[in-house]
């Protein structure tokens, strides 16, 4: 296996499905926001068309959709039982409905084609309905129909998924087999440290080593090498490393040092022949999207440095899935 380090960038495409519980309400701030996110993924494409970056996109299984009436037509015989109502994309529907019929905050396909058609783009499944996997009151038989109907949904469009990421990491061992009966190879996991650790409620504790880890070393997270990564099982687990986020008008300053940590964990990986996996939400970058891309082609620009210098290299999660099986 090749020594030179490894980088994968992977991207959880979701609009509103993802935001049902903080996002109640799709007033006109909150339409912008997703009017934003929309027409900043072309230009996302555009760039990683342009610096042949691979990249995994997750995609929520309901975005397939082009109505509300296909939506309604294909609705599942079961759904999560969550206690708390309130992360169900299924209730939040019931309750508001769509504005629209061809709603643009919960469908997507032709976004979805652009990827499809995008070179060395993979397109991957955040599950059908965004399912929580470790919410209180679902079962495991749930998640698998739920990923059932997003296995189907892809084929029909001429996809065939390898690779899933967990929505808000949420799994365990148990979900992990379920992936497995799907033909899934590649899943996104949380970085091998406490307060990433898989949990239906964060907490504020955790939160603030989360957030508080994007501008300093809160504690040392050990560097990952592709033969670190176990590969004996299916699907294979690919750790995150970092969670890009936005820019923000409010603080200049950790604008910087976020960018710089990114900057330099790259680095460190081009130069010792790591792992290190890059990700975020095409919705964050909603509120500043010009500054965001400014910030993601100063991310991509550095990778081009060290891929000369290195012989850095650029992957999907299913290549790395794949290049690991092969060991």
């Amino acid at each position: 296996m090749s020594k030179k380090g490894t980088f994968v960038i992977s991207l959880d495409f979701e609009l509103h499905w993802g935001s049902i519980e903080t996002k109640t309400v799709l007033d006109n701030q909150a339409q912008q926001y997703f009017l934003n996110t929309r027409n900043v993924i072309p230009e996302i494409l555009n760039l990683f068309k342009e610096n042949d970056i691979h990249a995994t996109w997750a995609i929520v299984g309901m975005l397939f959709y082009r109505n509300s009436k296909e939506w309604y037509d294909r609705l599942p015989a079961t759904i999560p039982s969550y206690n708390n109502d309130k992360v169900s994309g299924y209730d939040w529907v019931n309750k508001n409905g769509f504005l629209k019929d061809d709603d643009l905050f919960h469908f997507a396909p032709e976004l979805i084609q652009k990827i499809k058609s995008t070179n060395n783009q993979e397109i991957g499944t955040h599950t059908y309905s965004h399912y929580f996997c470790l919410e209180e009151g679902q079962t495991i038989q749930q998640f698998r129909n739920d990923l059932k109907c997003a296995t189907e949904l892809a084929n029909e469009s001429g996809i065939v998924l390898h690779s899933l990421i967990f929505p808000r990491n949420q799994y365990n061992d148990a979900y992990l087999s379920v992936c497995q009966e799907f033909g899934i190879s590649a899943v996104r996991t949380c970085p091998n440290i406490w307060y990433w650790s898989p949990t239906a409620q964060s907490g504020l504790f955790r939160k603030i080593f989360r957030t508080g880890d994007a501008y300093v070393k809160m504690q040392p997270i050990k560097p990952v090498f592709l033969n670190d990564i176990k590969a004996d099982r299916l699907p294979v687990q690919l750790p995150a490393s970092r969670l890009y986020r936005p820019w923000s008008k409010k603080f200049s300053v950790l604008n910087k040092m976020k960018l710089k940590r990114i900057l330099n964990e790259m680095t460190s990986a081009a130069e010792t022949g790591a792992y290190y996996h890059l990700w975020w939400h095409p919705e964050n970058l909603g509120t500043f999207p010009d500054q965001c891309m400014g910030e993601l082609e100063h991310i991509i620009k550095h990778y081009q440095f060290l891929k000369k210098e290195f012989g850095f290299e650029s992957y999907t999660m299913k290549e790395v899935a794949d290049l690991l099986l092969m060991k």
